[in-house]
């Protein structure tokens, strides 16, 4: 579907997208003289390669007479060129790093020659998703490099790639991704209609698409997974799922996904399965300490004080005897604080940003609970909230969890335990509901699958995962065959 404005642009002329270009000071138009007939060039001089148009196109074109733009065309070193005579075609090849090469001033046609200058970020160890085994590479802001980076772990010709632009301004290049002979068809028809109803002037990022593509926008959970690791790609798409790539972004959306595979780190499948299982529910009891910690501490010390045992109601007796304010002042004032430390740390250069949060934490806290503006045991559990929160290793997640600490951290200043509880099931009825490209996003807890379990909350042995997860529904759910080969002996059994 086309807006108003990429209506409008439709009825452009040739001369209107020249006279458009021309008013920006970086358009060039130049007579170029020769020997035998003088030709015509424009382009943008800041998206074009000046050395390139120098030697392989203006002292090549004064060697000698051309009487067509086919002349040119069979005789210049390029092999992407184009012959165009519309005027979209025209604005897109000049917008994208292109020289018009016209044999006549104002011929309403002319011969488009790729210069394009290729300034690209040489690919680096993963930030967001670092870990200390495995592949140190992650993707860049170009997208035939993170093409590479993902054939050249897949090199199979059943890995698909298709390409569309979206947005209508700025045309950016987009690329879904899939294994042919396992991805469900109905999955990547869904992908590709979504994406293509994209009716948006700018995508700068893959973060813009995956807000467009998500089942239910108004959700603060991510229905799809964003990542910027290659190898984790080559993996999900081994499972069945798309994978959707944008220039200029340095990360990649796949789907479908389910919730219990955000606190998974790609890293587990490098390490012993025992190890990888007890980090995965380190990771799952952290998530729930953070969201609960603060809420059950309001709830029980306005409500509940019968359920704080006779040991503890010293202590806690102790650390509120000069607080002049409720649990829930206090609650708000730390949780508002560490949030504020944790924006400023993100927003300011890396030396100076590590300074303020560990220098400021230390100090808010100790003046806080010396002022006696909260007491000692909160600033613990808040402490330690904030740090759980970290050890999601997807960040869109972790996001989610600090946002929805606020709305239990004020129903259990309403209704106690019992608003916890509520808002608990009122969130467990919008997970159920939830869908990731209208696969259940809850899964395998719901609708229950025991299959997939192998690879949830714990992950069981290679061996154990024969089949792939059943929610992405793919054509082909075997990995490998159930009939191992016979295990031989030892050299000191056989000796024996």
């Amino acid at each position: 579907m086309l807006s108003k404005n990429s209506k409008q642009e439709q009825h452009k002329t040739w001369e209107d997208v020249i006279k458009a270009c021309n008013e920006s000071d970086d358009f060039t138009q130049e007579e170029i003289k020769s020997p035998y007939q003088p030709f015509y060039l424009k382009y943008f001089e800041t998206l074009i390669e000046d050395t390139l148009l120098q030697e392989k196109v203006i002292e090549i074109l004064k060697e000698r007479k051309y009487e067509t733009l086919h002349d040119v065309y069979e005789y210049l070193p390029f092999d992407e060129m184009k012959i165009v005579a519309t005027p979209e075609e025209l604005e897109d090849g000049l917008m994208g790093g292109k020289v018009l090469i016209q044999l006549g001033e104002h011929d309403p046609y002319g011969l488009l020659v790729i210069l394009t200058v290729n300034e690209k970020r040489e690919i680096s160890i993963p930030e967001v998703e670092y870990s200390v085994i495995g592949p140190k590479e992650s993707f860049v802001e170009n997208l035939e490099v993170n093409l590479n980076l993902v054939r050249k772990r897949v090199p199979s010709a059943d890995f698909i790639v298709k390409k569309i632009k979206v947005g209508y301004r700025s045309q950016t290049d987009v690329a879904i991704m899939y294994l042919k002979s396992i991805a469900n068809d109905e999955n990547v028809q869904t992908m590709l209609q979504r994406i293509q109803d994209i009716d948006y002037d700018e995508i700068e990022d893959s973060s813009y698409l995956a807000q467009f593509i998500e089942d239910d926008s108004n959700s603060p959970f991510p229905q799809t997974m964003d990542t910027e690791r290659p190898d984790r790609v080559a993996g999900v798409l081994s499972e069945g799922k798309i994978v959707v790539l944008v220039d200029g972004s340095p990360s990649a959306i796949t789907a479908p996904t389910t919730l219990i595979e955000f606190f998974s780190a790609f890293e587990d499948y490098y390490i012993a399965w025992h190890m990888a299982s007890a980090f995965r529910l380190i990771r799952l009891f952290a998530v729930l300490f953070s969201v609960f910690a603060t809420p059950v501490y309001v709830a029980v010390l306005t409500y509940h004080v019968e359920l704080i045992p006779k040991d503890l109601m010293a202590t806690l007796i102790l650390s509120r005897e000069q607080i002049p304010f409720p649990p829930i002042i206090e609650a708000l004032f730390l949780e508002l604080t560490i949030e504020l430390l944790r924006e400023a740390g993100a927003r300011l250069p890396t030396k100076v940003g590590q300074t303020i949060g560990i220098v400021g934490g230390i100090v808010i806290g100790t003046a806080a609970v010396e002022a006696g503006l909260t007491s000692n045991v909160l600033l613990i559990i808040v402490a330690l909230a904030a740090l759980a929160s970290f050890t999601t290793p997807i960040y869109r997640i972790g996001n989610t969890i600090r946002l929805i600490r606020f709305p239990y951290l004020i129903i259990a200043q309403i209704w106690g335990l019992v608003g916890v509880v509520m808002l608990m099931t009122f969130n467990l009825v919008h997970l159920v509901n939830l869908k990731s490209l209208g696969r259940p996003y809850l899964e395998p807890i719901y609708p229950p699958n025991w299959k997939d379990l192998r690879d949830s909350f714990i992950r069981l042995p290679f061996s154990f995962q024969r089949e792939r997860p059943t929610f992405t529904q793919t054509k082909d759910d075997t990995r490998f065959p159930t009939v191992e080969g016979k295990k031989k002996n030892d050299i000191d059994e056989n000796i024996n």
